[in-house]
């Protein structure tokens, strides 16, 4: 029974991811790849600035946030659904600690 629960919890799992790669990603990969590639360059730049911030400064609270609304707005005018919003804002947060870093 308990191993009964756990493959239908893999196999729920399973279905999730792929039914994340069907949602017309082969169509919209050049889309997304140059929303990702503005989210990057947008957030090295702001995460260098925000790392010479004091922390929880007015400042370091704009700098993280001021990307955001560029790369919502690059999201809705390509029209790509809101399923693709955690790839941005995985890309987002990685290149905020990178630019900080740098």
């Amino acid at each position: 029974m308990k191993c009964q629960r756990k493959q239908a919890r893999l196999l729920d799992w399973a279905a999730r991811i792929k039914l994340f790669f069907i949602m017309d990603f082969s169509s919209k990969i050049n889309i997304v790849l140059g929303i990702s590639a503005l989210a990057l360059v947008l957030n090295l730049f702001f995460g260098y600035f925000r790392g010479k911030q004091r922390k929880f400064s007015f400042k370091w609270f704009l700098y993280i946030h001021l990307p955001i609304p560029l790369v919502v707005f690059a999201r809705l005018y390509s029209q790509l659904d809101y399923r693709y919003i955690p790839i941005f804002l995985f890309v987002s947060i990685v290149c905020q600690i990178i630019g900080a870093r740098l």
